[in-house]
């Protein structure tokens, strides 16, 4: 199951969008098992998240960060259609919730740590060098929301496609 859901994600964490493989993923239940014993082996309720940040002995994040916590009215599900448009990213690796349940899930994944800003301004500045921002066309903008989108011919998405495809989106909004 865990090779199942790697696969479907790309082989990326649904909460942070870094690579991952079975050696530093974890199979993640959104809804706590000890909570929700019912969807203990629910595929809908099971995801494939990063462990921790690198080194081994560095803290937690995403979905070994959230732990047990979890609130109905408050989280949003990796499933949901519309979840990234639930949040944008700034030049300098940060994520902007767009509501109150993102908010939420930034501060309960851990994702504007500084071990993930530093890796999605790498990501962004890969693309988005000054240059480019300063000419890059609508057709440009929407051919990277496209790009990254798609998986690679082993089944994979880039560390952070979500990042650079949202950014993107955002630039053609401005």
């Amino acid at each position: 199951m865990h090779l199942a859901l790697l696969r479907e994600q790309g082989y990326t964490c649904c909460y942070c969008g870094r690579e991952i493989d079975l050696d530093v993923s974890h199979i993640e239940h959104f809804r706590p098992k000890s909570r929700y014993a019912d969807l203990d082996l629910a595929y809908e309720n099971l995801h494939a998240s990063c462990q921790r940040e690198t080194p081994l002995n560095a803290p937690l994040v995403c979905g070994h960060l959230k732990g047990e916590e979890f609130d109905e009215a408050a989280f949003l599900s990796p499933l949901l259609p519309e979840i990234e448009t639930r949040f944008s990213y700034t030049f300098l690796g940060e994520v902007v919730p767009r509501g109150d349940a993102s908010a939420t899930m930034i501060r309960v994944l851990g994702l504007n740590k500084p071990f993930f800003t530093s890796r999605r301004i790498e990501a962004l500045q890969a693309i988005f060098d000054s240059d480019f921002l300063a000419s890059a066309s609508e057709e440009e903008l929407r051919k990277i929301v496209i790009e990254f989108r798609k998986f690679s011919a082993d089944g994979k998405l880039s560390s952070f496609f979500h990042v650079v495809a949202r950014f993107a989106e955002d630039l053609l909004s401005v």
